[in-house]
C-alpha cells in the first residue's frame, strides 16, 4: 500500500477548509503554524485573522511594540512564542529586505524556527522536499508501523524523522505533509480514533495488535511544580496598583498585580502578615474581600493563584509596581488569569 497516496486521497476529499491553506505566503503560513504550537486549530482561528488583519506583512509586524503583540497574543499561553515571533520577524527585515525566506536552512536560521516550522514553510510555500513531523505525524507513524520508540527520546525524534522522509512524496510534499497532519488531527485522534472509516486501516500495526491506546509512547514528564502566587488588589478611586513582571520567570515582560509568593497555600490571614506585606503595606493590614483560588496549569508548572482587594496604599513602591486607570488595562499584556480576574471585576 502506497501510504501517502491513500493519505493525500483522503486528504483532498475530507480537508478542513483553513485560510492559511490556500496560500503560498511564507509570512500568513509561518502566523499560522506558530499560532497552532499548543493550540487547537478552533481556539487559534480567531488569533490568526486579528494578526494578520492588524499585521497584514512580516514589515508591519516586525514594526510593532511587543506590549501590542504580548496583547494581541493574550490567552494563547506559551508567550515566549510571541516575543520569539517579533524577533523572528525583525530578522526577515533586517537579514531579508522583508521577504520571508521560503528556503528550509535559512529559515532554521531565524529565532523561534525550529526544524518541524522550518519544513512546513517550505515544503507548503516553496514546495521543498521536507517532511514535517509534528504531533499529528508521530501518532499516525507509531500507531501505523507499531513504532514504541518513545516519541520525545532522543533516539525516537531521530528514528520517526527518518522513517517520514522514507515516505515523504517527492512529487507532492507539500500536500504529503498537510495530509499527514490532517489525518493525524481528524481521523487517527489520540483519543477515540475512527478507524472503522480510515483509509489505511488494513495496514495498521497498532489496530491488528490491539495497541491503538497504548501508541505512541512517551517518556515519563518532568516533575510539576506547585506554586502559590497571593496577588494583592489595591485601588484608588479609578487607579489600580500594576506590576511589570521582569524576564526571568514565566510571563515575562508582562503585567500582573503586586505578587508575594509563598512556598504552601496560606489564608489571606496570614499573607497579609507576610514581613515583605508589612515592609510595603504596613503593620495593619486590612482586607477589603478575598475572592477564591484559581488555578492554571502551565507545562510543568501548577500555579495557585490568590486575590486579596486590601484597603491600604503601599507606603512605599516596589520598583515595577506603578498606578494606571482600570480604562487603560486592556492596553497591557497580561496573563490569562491575570486578565479573566481583572475583566469580572472592571468589564475590560
Amino acid at each position: 500500500m502506497d501510504l501517502s497516496n491513500e493519505l493525500i486521497q483522503w486528504y483532498l476529499k475530507n480537508k478542513r477548509e483553513l485560510p492559511w491553506r490556500n496560500s503560498t505566503d511564507a509570512y500568513v503560513i509561518w502566523l499560522s503554524e506558530i499560532i497552532l504550537q499548543q493550540t487547537r486549530v478552533e481556539q487559534g482561528m480567531p488569533y490568526f485573522h486579528r494578526f494578520i488583519e492588524k499585521y497584514p506583512d512580516v514589515q508591519s509586524f516586525a514594526a510593532a511594540d511587543e506590549g501590542d503583540i504580548l496583547n494581541l497574543w493574550q490567552g494563547l499561553g506559551y508567550y515566549s512564542r510571541g516575543r520569539n515571533m517579533l524577533k523572528t520577524a525583525r530578522q526577515v527585515v533586517e537579514k531579508f529586505n522583508g521577504v520571508f525566506p521560503v528556503d528550509y536552512l535559512q529559515l532554521t536560521d531565524l529565532k523561534g524556527i525550529g526544524e518541524y516550522t522550518a519544513a512546513a514553510i517550505s515544503s507548503f510555500a516553496a514546495n521543498e522536499a521536507r517532511a514535517v513531523v509534528d504531533g499529528n505525524v508521530f501518532r499516525v507513524l507509531a500507531r501505523y508501523f507499531g513504532i514504541s520508540e518513545p516519541i520525545n527520546s532522543t533516539k525516537g525524534k531521530k528514528l520517526f524523522q527518518g522513517i517520514a522522509n522514507d515516505l515523504l512524496s517527492k512529487e507532492h510534499p507539500g500536500l504529503h505533509n498537510q495530509a499527514m497532519m490532517e489525518f493525524g488531527a481528524m481521523l487517527c485522534k489520540p483519543k477515540n480514533p475512527d478507524c472503522g472509516i480510515c483509509p489505511v486501516r488494513e495496514g495498521c500495526y497498532a489496530l491488528k495488535h490491539g495497541m491503538i491506546n497504548s501508541l505512541p509512547q512517551k517518556l515519563k514528564k518532568l516533575k510539576i511544580k506547585e506554586r502559590y502566587l497571593n496577588y494583592l488588589l489595591i485601588t484608588d478611586g479609578d487607579n489600580i496598583l500594576m506590576n511589570k513582571r521582569d524576564e526571568k520567570d514565566i510571563w515575562a515582560n508582562m503585567y500582573d498585580l503586586p505578587l508575594f509568593e509563598t512556598q504552601e497555600r496560606l489564608p489571606s490571614e496570614e499573607v497579609i502578615i507576610l514581613p515583605p506585606v508589612k515592609e510595603y503595606f504596613g503593620e495593619n493590614v486590612r482586607i477589603i474581600n478575598t475572592f477564591p483560588v484559581k488555578k492554571h496549569i502551565l507545562t510543568h508548572q501548577h500555579l495557585h493563584a490568590q486575590f486579596i482587594h486590601i484597603e491600604n496604599k503601599p507606603i512605599k513602591l516596589e520598583q515595577k509596581w506603578f498606578y494606571t486607570n482600570v480604562n487603560n488595562l486592556e492596553k497591557l499584556a497580561m496573563p490569562k488569569i491575570i486578565f479573566i480576574f481583572l475583566n469580572n471585576l472592571f468589564n475590560l
